[in-house]
């Protein structure tokens, strides 16, 4: 089959090219510049130069694809995002979809978006599955927009629309995942906790970038529609996610804050995203398709983080136990 990646430079789109290729699919994937194109190519896809937001640039580039990914965004990654950076994500998202289905052909037989499970958690913290009533936010609102769009415009035109709502990814290229690991080493972690002392914790729903990417290709392979939930098989609070973190990295142990207080030095966004339950399963994914996540849990995907890292130079061993040796 012929795939059309977006966001195929990304820590998901280019997993996303390389099992695709590996499976057998004819993989075309959207880079900006001439590293992604370079990036790209090294994964086994056929790169093709463009941007989600210029619909000129994706009609040159699409060449009638039979399934599309639209896997690009543009998160922010300061550690208070401004309005501005969580709108440019929203453009890419919901902009970029419309774009990507304004570009594709007849021969459009299937539609993959990866979207996000807190979009649908609910107000009072209780587990929910995808017939749960969505309630997204500020910064989830794109990703419910995209889904509306999505089952409005299969129907119209007779393809497969289908939604992964994804937990919190994590992985050793992850820009999130890094941020983190030098804010321990450095001993400057908080985590967000909800109450007004911060001892009330959320259990939070995750999925390593690596399975992430491997249940997209599962579903694709499986040729199904719909909404689903992707996550490992074991919820976690965020701050002992973060204390298995440090001890693995031997560092000290995260400190609690007040969500209401970390709003005012991490934005309302990450506050949010790390004291607000969201406890889900992937079950019906993985009754449709057999998926699996390589990492059941955080801890072995954690380790296989650190691990990664002392294999390729990222950390460095200290008489006091890591460094962070990159720049």
């Amino acid at each position: 089959m012929h795939v059309f990646v977006s966001g195929a430079t990304g820590v998901l789109g280019r997993r996303l090219v390389e099992r695709l290729a590996d499976r057998g699919h004819t993989v075309s994937g959207l880079a900006r510049d001439d590293a992604g194109a370079d990036l790209v190519e090294a994964r086994g896809g056929a790169p093709r130069r463009g941007d989600v937001l210029d619909s000129d640039s994706l009609a040159d580039a699409m060449y009638d694809p039979e399934a599309v990914i639209h896997a690009a965004t543009a998160l922010p990654t300061a550690t208070k995002p401004s309005d501005e950076a969580w709108a440019r994500n929203d453009r890419v998202r919901l902009q970029g979809a419309k774009n990507l289905l304004a570009a594709a052909g007849e021969g459009l037989s299937q539609f993959l978006f990866p979207s996000v499970v807190w979009l649908a958690r609910q107000p009072d913290g209780s587990a929910f599955d995808e017939t749960a009533t969505r309630h997204p936010d500020r910064v989830t609102q794109s990703a419910a927009d995209v889904e509306d769009l999505l089952q409005e415009t299969a129907s119209e035109r007779g393809f497969d629309a289908t939604v992964l709502r994804c937990g919190m990814f994590y992985a050793p290229d992850g820009a999130y995942t890094r941020q983190f690991a030098r804010n321990i080493l450095a001993g400057d972690m908080a985590i967000p906790c909800g109450g007004l002392l911060g001892r009330r914790d959320a259990h939070l729903s995750l999925v390593h970038a690596d399975d992430a990417a491997r249940a997209l290709a599962d579903a694709l392979d499986a040729d199904i529609g719909g909404i689903y939930h992707v996550v490992d098989d074991e919820r976690v609070t965020a701050i002992e996610y973060v204390r298995t973190f440090a001890s693995m990295l031997d560092a000290s142990e995260p400190r609690r804050v007040p969500a209401w207080l970390a709003r005012f030095f991490v934005g309302e966004s990450t506050a949010n995203l790390l004291s607000k339950p969201m406890p889900t399963t992937a079950e019906t994914f993985k009754d449709a398709t057999g998926w699996e996540p390589t990492y059941p849990t955080y801890h072995e995907g954690l380790r296989q983080v650190v691990e990664t890292w002392e294999n390729d130079g990222t950390l460095q061993a200290t008489s006091d136990g890591y460094a962070w040796a990159e720049s």
